[in-house]
């Protein structure tokens, strides 16, 4: 029987204080001893270039400069590419982006090292980068074959549709931009050993490409982390800065410590990808696809890094919410000489996504009707309507009942009518609105991922002390995790201590991503705690000839066996000393997943979360100024662990989303120069962004169907996408301009810049 009293309750972040006040401990925090050095990177200040020289001599002669490395000091792997080669740490004859680690220097402080990298002198032989994705398509530069989907026969129905619509439709990059930038710390130990002290998302992965990079096995080195500050996948492979830090240490035999400043970060680290679609579709009168055909190009940088595993994504989510009986989409990754693209919230699906919304919008302003109405009529059901264009059967839809319940709570249709009043007596100052739905799958689409691992250990006082492989990075997963072992053992949460995540005790760990870290380590400390359990209930049915087979129950501190009760710090001194045991290892795989990549068919998820936003902007139609006057939104969580956290995920999840479509906006120059490195010329929402209205609640029918932690669903990558609403409601604001008569033409961001071009484009028709 399961004890609630410690689940299900807001409590705070189990950090909570110590960020606050300044006392957490982050990776460049760590105390370094005596002798420890200092690293800095020099990097290519070109895009696309023959290296036909790199003179060092002054870099080594600089002022406190100790060390100096290059490809040259590399025993191992010259690459941290987590699946593919093409990321090498430093590059032998080629570089193919502006900001690529050419060599790195170790000195007795850190403006020292950054300043000597400066006094490299490289010699290169230019060649043409290649920036966009539609140069890239020109020229054809591809990092793998176009892949083609197709169900149905979509160019059938499209052709004998009443309505067509074709169009192209652009989505942009995003810098991660955490709070704590990439750091490394690495202190060398006896017999080749490494302690690394990294902020990353991927402990495990760290650990492998350090051990491939200095020709050692992975037991030689330990990966450390406690806590990150942010990460949103930009630090589940960046390797680059770990990597180098230890190959640094090694060479010295000092401890050294890498940490990029903010512009170095954003130059030499990977974006979320850019994305480029155009469509033709047909339509009934009432707004119901019949067929749809999509060319999906992705911007993924110079190499593959995730790219792979990103675009499949996006491919997985080209159907959002919506029910598309014919459907073919063909996917070109392009490759750019840009740095890697990576790893961000969403993963791809938010740009997939966002290619169908654009769509559904268009068509609803084409058939001069309320998106809301044709995205209802496009929903999946639980019918034949239900079924996936990958082949799976959806069984825990909620998006009608969360939609419909929005509509209400958020007095929508009031709302669009008193708009449309507004518009009609302003001239210069307009309003827009916009629901939007969403349908996110949860599991890593790398099969073999889906798996984690934990270790628990009671101690003879009774407290508990709990290692998993997920990694704190901000939400709450610690805290969550505590949260399940108390309760589950029947104790207070403050019996419960976590560890920093440590490779040395919980090995080949998943990487903390694809919003499953709190499902499967929280599934694996259970299991962990489950065999505890086992021990102790043999122990205590034995010991007090206790024969009935009714389930004990935990509670308060206390052991129950029907009418029997054991203090639990008690029943722990006894069991230590009848030589019971007391610790355990935990593993948990996710079940059910069964999908095949080649045929691109099956069950890739375990399940979906779903929710909804309304939002009503205001822009301003002279400056192209937008602000956002309210949001509602709906979420469902299932059975929340800790709504507190969760309200928080959806919350922040939501207004990165809404900075991704609104303001952050990368830029390149034709020469592959980064143009948008620091905080003066890349803008992240501020405080003064967020809306004025923010109500936000979790959806209290929702539960999960699933065997997953409490019943729970997670709230780490889906509340992002509830920002769609934002575009959309900016666009229709755009629309009232022309009394809704043309559908706008605009891409994301909606920045001011393109909200005046948008206006522009839209004028020129009437």
């Amino acid at each position: 029987m399961k004890n609630n009293n410690y689940i299900q309750v807001s409590r705070p972040h189990d950090s909570a204080f110590k960020h606050v006040s300044g006392f957490a401990e982050y990776t460049d925090d760590i105390k370094e001893p005596e002798g420890t050095l200092f690293g800095a990177i020099g990097w290519s200040k070109k895009a696309n270039a023959i290296i036909k020289k790199i003179d060092l001599n002054k870099v080594k002669a600089s002022e406190g400069v100790v060390s100096v490395v290059t490809y040259l000091d590399i025993e191992g792997r010259n690459d941290v590419g987590p699946v593919f080669d093409g990321d090498p740490i430093f590059p032998e004859k080629k570089v193919e982006y502006y900001g690529q680690p050419l060599f790195a220097v170790a000195a007795t402080s850190i403006d020292l090292a950054r300043k000597a990298v400066l006094n490299a002198k490289v010699i290169y032989k230019d060649l043409h980068p290649i920036v966009t994705i539609k140069e890239s398509l020109k020229k054809n530069k591809l990092l793998f074959n176009i892949r083609n989907i197709k169900k149905g026969n979509p160019s059938k129905k499209i052709s004998n549709s009443k309505n067509y619509l074709k169009g192209n439709f652009t989505t942009g990059s995003q810098e991660h931009f955490y709070l704590e930038g990439q750091v490394a710390f690495v202190i060398p130990k006896e017999d080749k050993e490494l302690i690394v002290y990294s902020s990353t998302q991927h402990p495990s992965e760290t650990q492998q490409i350090i051990a491939k990079m200095l020709n050692q096995k992975s037991n030689s080195i330990t990966v450390l982390v406690r806590r990150i500050g942010g990460g949103f996948g930009g630090k589940e492979t960046n390797f680059m800065t770990s990597s180098i830090c230890a190959l640094l240490a090694k060479k010295t035999k000092r401890p050294v410590k890498l940490r990029l400043d903010r512009d170095d970060d954003i130059i030499i680290t990977g974006k979320r990808h850019e994305f480029y679609s155009e469509y033709e579709v047909g339509f009934n009168d009432n707004g119901i696809i019949n067929g749809l055909k999509i060319k999906l190009a992705s911007k993924c940088g110079m190499s593959p890094d995730l790219s792979v595993a990103i675009n499949e994504r996006a491919l997985l989510h080209i159907d959002n919410a919506y029910f598309v009986p014919n459907i073919e989409i063909n996917n070109y990754l392009c490759k750019t000489n840009t740095s890697t693209s990576t790893a961000f919230r969403g993963f791809g699906g938010n740009q997939g996504m966002m290619a169908i919304e654009n769509i559904i919008d268009n068509i609803a302003r084409y058939l001069k009707k309320d998106p809301l109405e044709i995205r209802k009529k496009n929903f999946y059901q639980k019918n034949k309507k239900n079924i996936t264009h990958y082949g799976m059967r959806i069984e825990d839809n909620v998006i009608n009942e969360i939609f419909d319940k929005l509509v209400k709570k958020s007095n929508y249709k009031k709302r669009v009518f008193e708009i449309k009043k507004f518009n009609s007596k302003n001239k210069h100052i307009k309003k827009g609105i916009a629901i939007t739905p969403v349908k996110f799958g949860i599991s890593f689409t790398t099969i073999h991922l889906n798996q984690a691992g934990a270790l628990v250990h009671i101690y003879t006082d009774g407290s508990i002390h709990l290692n998993h492989g997920g990694i704190e990075m901000g939400q709450g997963t610690h805290t969550k995790i505590a949260q399940l072992v108390a309760s589950s053992f029947g104790l207070t949460y403050d019996k419960v201590q976590i560890s920093s995540t440590n490779t040395s005790k919980v090995p080949n760990t998943s990487a903390s991503a694809a919003s499953s870290t709190t499902d499967l380590n929280g599934a694996a400390a259970l299991n962990a705690v489950s065999k505890i359990k086992a021990n102790l209930e043999k122990f205590i049915k034995s010991k007090y000839k206790i024969f009935h087979n009714k389930e004990p129950i935990y509670s308060n501190g206390y052991i129950i066996f029907g009418n029997r009760s054991f203090k639990f710090k008690n029943i722990i001194q006894e069991a230590y000393l009848n030589r019971v045991s007391l610790s355990s290892s935990g593993f948990y795989s996710t079940p059910k997943i069964k999908f095949n990549k080649k045929s691109f068919y099956g069950r890739p998820f375990y399940y979906f979360c779903y929710g909804a936003a309304v939002t009503e902007v205001v822009i301003d139609t002279l400056t192209g100024e937008n602000i956002i006057n309210r949001v509602d939104i709906l979420h469902d969580a299932g059975n929340a662990i800790n709504p507190a956290l969760e309200l928080g995920q959806i919350e922040g999840g939501f207004v990165q989303g809404q900075g991704w479509l609104t303001m952050e906006e990368v830029n390149w120059n034709s020469n592959g120069k980064i143009t948008t490195f620091s905080p003066s010329t890349y803008k992240i929402p501020a405080i003064s962004d967020i809306p004025k209205k923010f109500n936000v609640e979790i959806y209290k029918e929702g539960i999960n169907k699933e065997k997953v932690v409490n019943k729970s669903k997670t709230t780490g990558e889906p509340p992002l996408m509830l920002a769609m609403s934002v575009f959309f409601a900016i666009k229709d604001a755009i629309a009232s301009i022309g009394n809704h008569a043309i559908s706008p033409i605009i891409d994301a961001p909606a920045t001011p810049e393109k909200i005046l071009m948008s206006i522009k484009n839209l004028k020129s028709k009437l």
